[in-house]
């Protein structure tokens, strides 16, 4: 059993914490909903109440085995806290599983560990992503090392069993960046 992390702030995308919360407690891990209070009662944007376990400033990475961050417009008001990104940041230098969907890249963007890394999001936030220095792909589930990340409450399923897998059996190999083709001085360069 394994302790994972939820970081939740106030209209989060319902589904996109509940189901890998249940997802994690019938696989038999310990989801902890971290926010910015402990105590607190959040609201989502469909209408699900959530309370936060603990407060960002209580826990620290060591003590869990991945981190999830679920989508809605709750990651843009983590990225506020600068405990809350150091808390996502810490995971990132431990090597841990990181799973964020839909608008949850955004912390990964805040973090600034969003650099070279291949990832997925919901579409609005692509730009922000690659801005920050990130190969942004369409596809349901990305696994690029210990970055995991989906596009929206569809792509739950491929989500959950990609964060299961990495808290059973480690972190994903790194993928390769597409290389450009080399230069040819016989041939003028693509047009687009």
């Amino acid at each position: 059993m394994a302790r994972i992390a939820l970081i939740v702030a106030n209209d989060f995308e319902d589904s996109e914490f509940q189901v890998p919360f249940d997802t994690l407690k019938q696989a038999g891990h310990e989801p902890v909903v971290i926010g910015l209070e402990a105590g607190k009662t959040l609201k989502g944007k469909r209408g699900a109440e959530i309370r936060t376990e603990k407060a960002v400033k209580e826990v620290k990475a060591a003590d869990f085995a991945a981190l999830v961050i679920p989508g809605g417009y709750s990651p843009d008001h983590l990225r506020m806290d600068i405990g809350m990104v150091g808390f996502v940041r810490d995971f990132f230098k431990a090597d841990k599983p990181i799973a964020a969907v839909c608008h949850g890249p955004w912390m990964l963007v805040e973090a600034d560990i969003a650099d070279e890394r291949t990832v997925t999001s919901f579409p609005s936030i692509k730009t922000d992503l690659i801005n920050a220095g990130a190969r942004w792909v369409d596809r349901q589930v990305v696994e690029d090392g210990n970055i995991i990340t989906s596009r929206k409450p569809d792509d739950l399923d491929a989500f959950c069993a990609a964060l299961v897998r990495q808290v059973k059996d480690g972190i994903a190999p790194r993928l390769e960046s597409p290389l450009a083709p080399e230069a040819a001085a016989d041939r003028a360069p693509p047009v687009h």
